[in-house]
C-alpha cells in the first residue's frame, strides 16, 4: 500500500487540472487571510455593516488572486502578463463568486456566528471562483484561427 500511495499522488498530480487545483487553493489560503483581515478591518474596526465590509474584502481579495493566479495557476495560458482585460474578466466572473459568497454569509449568518458564516461563503467562493477562472477567464485559446470563430 506504501508503494501504491506515491504513484496514485504522483499521476494525480500530474494532471493539469488537479495541479492547478490545488495551486489555486493554496492561492486561496493566501486570499482567504487577505479577505479575513480585510473583513474583520471593515466589519469590526470601521464598523460598516457586513455587505459592504464583505464587497470591500472581496475586491482587495480578487485582485491579489489575479495576480497571482495569473503568474503562477494559469501562467501557461496567461504567458504570466497582466492584462487589464483579462483583469475585467476575472473580476467579471469573480461578480458571481462574490454574489454566492455574500448570500451564503448574509443567509449562515441568521444561523450561526458571522465568522463561521464567513469561512462556509469563503468554501462556496473558491467552488464558484475556480469553476469561472477554469473554464471562462484562463480558458486554453484556439490555436487554430477556424475554430476561434466556432
Amino acid at each position: 500500500m506504501r508503494l501504491i500511495l506515491p504513484q496514485i499522488v504522483e499521476t494525480w498530480l500530474s494532471r493539469p487540472t488537479v495541479s492547478k487545483i490545488i495551486s489555486f487553493g493554496v492561492i486561496g489560503l493566501g486570499n482567504t487571510l487577505i479577505d479575513l483581515a480585510i473583513f474583520t478591518l471593515a466589519y469590526q474596526v470601521l464598523k460598516l455593516p457586513l455587505v459592504p465590509a464583505n464587497v470591500i474584502a472581496w475586491l482587495v481579495a480578487v485582485s491579489c488572486s489575479y495576480v497571482m493566479n495569473t503568474m503562477i495557476t494559469f501562467r501557461a495560458e496567461s504567458g504570466r502578463v497582466l492584462r487589464r482585460k483579462d483583469y475585467l474578466s476575472f473580476v467579471a466572473s469573480g461578480v458571481l463568486g462574490v454574489i454566492a459568497t455574500t448570500t451564503t454569509l448574509v443567509v449562515l449568518s441568521h444561523f450561526m456566528p458571522v465568522y463561521a458564516a464567513k469561512l462556509l461563503a469563503i468554501l462556496v467562493s473558491f467552488i464558484v471562483n475556480f469553476t469561472m477562472s477554469h473554464f471562462v477567464v484562463f480558458r486554453t485559446k484556439p490555436t487554430d484561427p477556424n475554430e476561434a470563430s466556432r
